[in-house]
């Protein structure tokens, strides 16, 4: 497990304690969040934390149900504290979410999300 036994969550204003409540909130967000694509960067770090900015593009389940097509991206920092065992200790996300117009999807199929040119006026 990546995760020490008793990690500590908050995902944006969801705040998260162990195993089970962390993969229920996964299990969850990911049948809300359909063909998500992530790409995530070093931000920082010091001793045993981390810091990463990150951008995903996403479905939106509740809108594929009704037939539309709406596809979102999130724009975010993760802070990552990790034991002396290389677990995760604790995961700090906070993240803004815009709903994107036809051509605005930088993650499309087939893209290497690494290889995508993000401009600083998206940092």
């Amino acid at each position: 497990m990546a995760y020490t036994p008793d990690s500590i969550w908050r995902n944006r204003s969801t705040f998260l304690n162990g195993h089970a409540a962390i993969i229920a909130f996964l299990t969850q967000k990911w049948q809300h969040e359909l063909d998500y694509r992530l790409r995530k960067e070093l931000f920082a770090w010091q001793e045993n934390r981390i810091a990463v900015q990150f951008w995903y593009e996403y479905r939106d389940a509740e809108e594929a149900k009704e037939g539309n097509e709406v596809w979102k991206r999130c724009y975010g920092i993760e802070h990552w504290t990790f034991e002396e065992n290389g677990q995760m200790r604790k995961r700090m996300m906070s993240g803004n979410d815009i709903t994107l117009s036809k051509g605005e999807r930088w993650f499309t199929h087939g893209v290497d999300v690494n290889e995508t040119n993000i401009g600083e006026e998206h940092w």
